[in-house]
């Protein structure tokens, strides 16, 4: 990496952890800031799995494995996510059908990707970034940094939560459970490069995904300090097929 993209990596952090940290303590953005953590992380479920299925059809069975527990995680994520908000009395809404309808009032496809996204996977169309099309590099890279920065992320938005209040203490520690998952995430998917690149190539592959996602970072940022409306993610009403139990938050933490 070089300084400069180094310097920018800083800045655009330290922006993003202010935002989502204030947005996680407060309790008017917390809901909907779980939301988004709740679709990110229960979305990319079949994605994995789709890839676990490719990896074993191509012989991979070490691969296979791990894209297997990541898989198991990110569901496990979204179940704490969602137990957090039924706390709130929220669920998260039906983001199929929230784009279905877009799409039929709008009368054209909706574009899924967010700006985020967009940025971050600048040049690749979509076919391109399917499980069973996505190049084993791409992936690989592009999802060793978000898998790194995350495990940070996380970490710091459960520190920035109170522990003099039952909800935020039970969150915080799940928050923190996931961030160390994540950090799993982040090792196996580096080793999985190392698998298939020399040093110098694994080098080459993490610096460009990391000026990718600083490029990210910085248009989404831009994007929130021009005062953009943030959609919706979320409605009254807990779903009605979970526990309401404590102790099922911390069998999903402990999990």
């Amino acid at each position: 990496m070089n300084v400069w993209t180094h310097v920018l990596h800083l800045v655009s952090s330290g922006a993003v952890a202010y935002i989502t940290a204030r947005n996680i303590r407060d309790p008017l953005t917390r809901p909907n800031t779980l939301a988004g953590f709740q679709l990110a992380e229960s979305g990319s479920v079949p994605f994995l799995e789709a890839l676990r299925d490719r990896a074993a059809k191509e012989g991979d069975e070490w691969l296979a494995e791990k894209l297997d527990r990541h898989a198991a995680d990110e569901r496990r994520h979204g179940q704490i996510f969602a137990h957090a908000l039924k706390q709130l009395n929220k669920q998260a809404i039906d983001i199929q059908s929230m784009r279905k309808n877009k799409s039929e009032k709008d009368g054209k496809k909706s574009d899924r990707r967010s700006p985020f996204f967009a940025a971050f996977f600048e040049g690749y169309e979509s076919a391109q970034l399917k499980p069973e099309a996505i190049d084993w590099i791409v992936f690989m890279g592009s999802t060793y940094i978000l898998e790194r920065d995350a495990s940070r992320d996380f970490a710091s938005m459960a520190n920035a939560l109170p522990e003099d209040e039952a909800h935020s203490a039970n969150l915080k520690k799940g928050m923190l459970a996931i961030a160390n998952d994540e950090i799993g995430h982040a090792a196996y998917l580096y080793e999985a490069l190392q698998r298939r690149l020399s040093p110098p190539e694994v080098d080459r592959v993490v610096d460009r995904w990391r000026e990718r996602k600083v490029n990210a970072m910085l248009a989404m940022v831009g994007s929130f300090m021009q005062g953009k409306p943030q959609a919706s993610l979320v409605r009254d009403g807990a779903p009605t097929d979970m526990e309401e139990t404590e102790e099922t938050a911390s069998e999903l933490t402990a999990a």
